[in-house]
């Protein structure tokens, strides 16, 4: 039997009970009471933060009201209000044809960035082999807890620099609908992007140490993206309770 690539993380120094208490933050958050009768807005509260959050992790901090409003036209900021609304119609291709979604998602993120030709497409012919290594296993070809599928899929995206323009916007995006995808966040309602602007030079650090491959850099993201994850059950609960006041 081929070993599961994603399995030897799991032994990593601290990650497998990192991981496990965020999937317990992230489970006791989806039983709020509000998300009854109140699911709908609650969920577009989240895609708006989510957005505006990873959006100003490539560039530069938003002001969340005027965004809102619709008075912030920043290309990035759309870009990524643009790849949050297209993952729900993206779940089922996604782990079918992981290659496809991702060259979508980049279209979405970077449409008004970078130049048509560089809409869909590895800037780099080099970092194919890699994409497709990541594909794979996004395809099925690991069993690994969903949050450890989504942190790999995040920070190799970052790692090989894959896309032109807005790549970061296209990573986290492309985690979250691992999350939707693999049944964790089903609904959108997890905004993993304000829990990873509200630790972001934890957040840039462990990604670099994860592109150097080593096992401590690797064990830095994974517990970096577990207390993102858990900073995004806590939000998902502030939305919940401010929609029952």
């Amino acid at each position: 039997m081929p070993t599961d690539p994603l399995a030897p993380l799991l032994e990593l120094t601290d990650v497998r009970a990192a991981l496990d208490g965020a999937r317990s933050a992230v489970d006791a958050a989806m039983r709020h009471r509000a998300l009854r009768r109140s699911g709908g807005p609650v969920a577009a509260e989240i895609a708006l933060r989510t957005s505006v959050a990873s959006a100003a992790l490539d560039t530069h901090g938003f002001d969340l009201e005027g965004v809102r409003a619709g008075v912030v036209t920043d290309p990035v900021v759309q870009g990524a209000l643009r790849t949050t609304a297209a993952l729900d119609g993206l779940t089922a291709t996604w782990p079918k044809a992981p290659r496809q979604v991702l060259a979508k998602l980049h279209t979405l993120a970077a449409r008004d960035v970078v130049t048509g030709a560089e809409l869909g497409r590895p800037q780099d012919p080099a970092v194919v082999p890699r994409i497709d290594a990541l594909a794979a296993l996004v395809a099925g070809a690991t069993n690994a807890p969903v949050l450890l599928q989504a942190a790999v899929v995040h920070a190799e995206l970052l790692a090989l620099k894959a896309f032109a323009g807005p790549n970061g916007v296209v990573a986290r995006a492309a985690a979250r609908l691992t999350l939707i995808a693999g049944g964790l966040d089903p609904r959108g309602l997890l905004a993993m992007d304000v829990g990873h602007r509200s630790r972001e030079p934890e957040y840039v650090g462990s990604a670099n140490a994860f592109a150097t491959g080593t096992p401590d850099g690797i064990r830095s993201w994974l517990r970096h993206f577990a207390a993102a994850a858990e900073r995004a059950a806590e939000e998902l609960t502030d939305v919940c309770e401010k929609a029952v006041e």
